[in-house]
């Protein structure tokens, strides 16, 4: 009998660093720019990705200075896992923290980086444009439809 994959019988926070980021599929949707409602609190995706985004991979070029070269980027760690409800829904690490499963698209379940892209699930099927293309006063006019 095969023995289970680790997502599924290890929480977060018992995952190795090398497990831990295998968890990430790839979609970059995190790296969309969000706006907060301050009366509410509410946080709202954007159709702007951030500059550090290669649009080829879907991968940041900058990925370990990327906190130091942007600074409102976040860095997603196992002992955050009680504040990952304003990732998007279809994120493996919140999936993984709510006791759900991965998608069929994950490329941990298919064996392929590239079939979050062909799933189109990536940022690739919303963004409009990059931050460093239009001023913070525009991310307001570039709020998501519908929301994440």
């Amino acid at each position: 009998m095969a023995q289970e994959v680790f997502w599924r019988r290890k929480s977060l926070r018992e995952m190795s660093r090398p497990e831990w980021e295998s968890l990430c599929d790839g979609c970059a949707l995190c790296c969309l720019h969000k706006v907060e409602d301050e009366d509410t609190e509410e946080v709202f995706y954007t159709t702007v990705v951030c500059h550090l985004l290669d649009l080829g991979s879907c991968q940041c070029t900058e990925y370990k200075r990327r906190c130091e070269l942007v600074p409102n980027c976040i860095r997603l760690e196992p002992e955050d896992v009680e504040s990952f409800d304003w990732l998007p829904p279809t994120c493996s690490y919140r999936l993984i923290h709510e006791g759900q499963e991965l998608p069929d698209w994950h490329p941990l379940v298919t064996g392929e980086r590239s079939s979050v892209v062909a799933a189109n699930a990536s940022v690739l099927s919303v963004y409009e444009v990059r931050d460093n293309e239009i001023s913070e006063d525009q991310l307001i006019d570039y709020v998501l439809d519908e929301n994440y």
